[in-house]
């Protein structure tokens, strides 16, 4: 407040200082004006003086003239009093015209002081207008300077409690900040016993498995104990052996695919949603990889569910499994960055392959049982050597891979479908890729015919589409009323000899069109959620699919 009270003091000061100094300015300016006016004044009341003494003086002379003229006229008088005469009467006309003439000048002169003096007065009456007009503008800065303090005295009460205000959020602010370290502190000691936690679990999964191993191999060696003694026993028998013994491993030979119709399996083949199926070379196995982190081993050749193996150690949901063409391995890929080998016949862990920074959702064989490609989101494919267990070759696409194909039987080049709705051509004998095809839509899977021409992929677009790979075109698509393409990862299929395609819709129906005519041949109702997966029988008789709810059916026509 004291403060206010000097401020107030000091601009009362300087408008006062102001007042005078603008007094004094005008002053100044029209002080000359006052000055010639008074001047004027006095002069003009000079001349009048003088006018009217002149014109009394004037008067006496005519007077005077008037009476010598009588008086001369009169008299008769002599030369000398006749010329004396005329010479005064000369005289005083000659001081009468100079009179006039003096007189004459004087009204010039009052006419001229009279003009100046309305001049002046005219401009003094501007003046004065400007000075009405100055203080009222004065007045007006008063009042605006009124209501300037007023404003000033809110804006002050304003900041006062704004500035309280400011206090006591600085004061919350501080209290958050304490309790933001005191938890940034206890996240960081949760996420200490996390990685203990981690780090023991998987400890205690390497035991698990080192155990499951164990009991494989003593369940192996039993096994191999007892087929000794049964080839002991079959070894004293007489066999005639047949030529067709020569083909018993060979794979079935599709001539023509049924047209499935209806379902005759059903069955829940995990805990959660089933990610993946894929036959067996000869269709004997079915194998299934699941969220629940397992892929199981089934036999369903005979109509009937049966459980032919469990194949443990994915820290992660199954996305993808092939079989070797022997038979002898099977691969999986998982969520937790990695992918697995197991051993068919005594489902033992072989191999753990990890190296991707990303969920791998494609994992196959290549032509030798002991090679291996995956590829991830993390936008690489990987070529790992079994024997040696290690990578021998990374590919950076460039875009998430989500499914993956070697196009031919010496694996030379190898076909991946992106995120980035690109189809590449790699080529594993160079660094870069060979080809690529661009699509309409993210690619969520591949399948290649058998003979190898022509490719299978299924995209976000909610199509299929059907790529001759010798001239690197579309040759045919695939739509129809209410199929819709459920998930990324979903995955469609060749019939055995190429006459059919099945894929899974997002509303559970399952869509078969025949590639020959492009017709929709078949839709299968029997999911009751989204279909992820299909994989048809090697020997044409029958198809699988897969949903997220558990559940696997088999298809057939009978």
């Amino acid at each position: 407040m004291a403060w206010n009270k000097s401020t107030e003091g000091h601009w009362r000061q300087t408008i006062s200082y102001r007042l005078r100094e603008r007094n004094k300015k005008e002053y100044e300016n029209i002080s000359e004006l006052v000055q010639l006016h008074n001047r004027l004044f006095e002069q003009s009341e000079a001349l009048k003086s003088e006018n009217v003494q002149l014109t009394l003086q004037t008067e006496k002379l005519r007077q005077e003239n008037t009476r010598l003229l009588s008086h001369g006229g009169g008299g008769g008088g002599g030369d000398v009093g006749g010329g004396g005469s005329n010479i005064i009467v000369q005289a005083l006309e000659q001081k009468l015209y100079k009179l006039q003439e003096e007189l004459t000048d004087l009204h010039r002169r009052k006419g001229e002081n009279a003009q100046q003096l309305v001049e002046l007065n005219q401009c003094l009456q501007e003046r004065d207008k400007l000075m009405a007009t100055k203080d009222n503008k004065l007045a007006e800065y008063e009042s605006e300077l009124l209501l300037l303090r007023e404003d000033l005295a809110a804006k002050e009460a304003v900041a006062a409690d704004t500035l309280a205000i400011n206090q006591m959020l600085r004061d919350e602010y501080q209290t958050l900040n304490l309790a933001f370290n005191a938890l940034e502190d206890k996240y960081r000691r949760a996420q200490d016993e996390n990685r203990e936690l981690i780090d023991r679990w998987m400890a205690q999964k390497a035991k698990d498995a080192e155990r499951l191993n164990l009991e494989n191999d003593s369940a192996l060696k039993k096994r191999q104990m007892m087929l000794e003694e049964q080839l002991k026993e079959a070894a004293k028998e007489p066999k005639q052996v047949t030529i067709d013994d020569k083909f018993a491993c060979s794979p079935p030979i599709c001539l023509t695919a049924v047209l499935p119709a209806k379902a005759y399996l059903s069955f829940d083949a995990h805990d959660g949603e089933v990610n993946s199926v894929c036959f067996s070379p000869q269709g004997k196995l079915l194998a299934t990889g699941g969220g629940d982190r397992k892929l199981k081993l089934w036999d369903i050749a005979h109509s009937v569910v049966e459980a032919r193996g469990l194949l443990m150690g994915s820290n992660a949901g199954v996305t993808a499994i092939d079989f070797d063409a022997e038979e002898s391995l099977i691969l999986g890929a998982s969520n937790d960055f990695a992918s697995r080998v197991w051993t068919v016949i005594d489902h033992r862990l072989r191999h753990t392959l990890t190296g991707h920074s990303g969920k791998v959702m494609a994992a196959r064989f290549l032509s030798e049982s002991a090679k291996v490609v995956t590829g991830s989101h993390d936008r690489t494919l990987k070529i790992w050597d079994l024997r040696s267990r290690a990578c021998v070759r990374t590919i950076f696409a460039g875009s998430s891979c989500n499914d993956l194909v070697p196009s031919d039987s010496a694996a030379t080049t190898i076909i991946s479908g992106h995120f980035d709705k690109k189809i590449r051509f790699w080529d594993t004998r160079t660094e870069q890729s060979a080809n690529e095809v661009p699509l309409q839509g993210k690619i969520t899977s591949l399948s290649l015919s058998k003979d190898g021409f022509y490719l299978l992929t299924c995209v976000r677009d909610d199509s299929l589409k059907i790529l001759d790979l010798r001239k690197n075109q579309v040759i045919h698509t695939f739509t129809g009323d209410g199929f819709h393409v459920g998930a990324d990862y979903t995955r469609a299929t060749f019939s055995p000899d190429a006459t059919y395609v099945a894929v899974g819709s997002g509303d559970g129906s399952v869509y078969i069109w025949n590639v020959n005519n492009g017709k929709l041949e078949k839709t299968l109702r029997e999911h009751t959620a989204c279909v992820v997966a299909a994989a048809w029988n090697p020997s044409g008789k029958s198809l699988v699919t897969c949903d997220r709810g558990k559940k696997v059916i088999a298809w057939s026509d009978f």
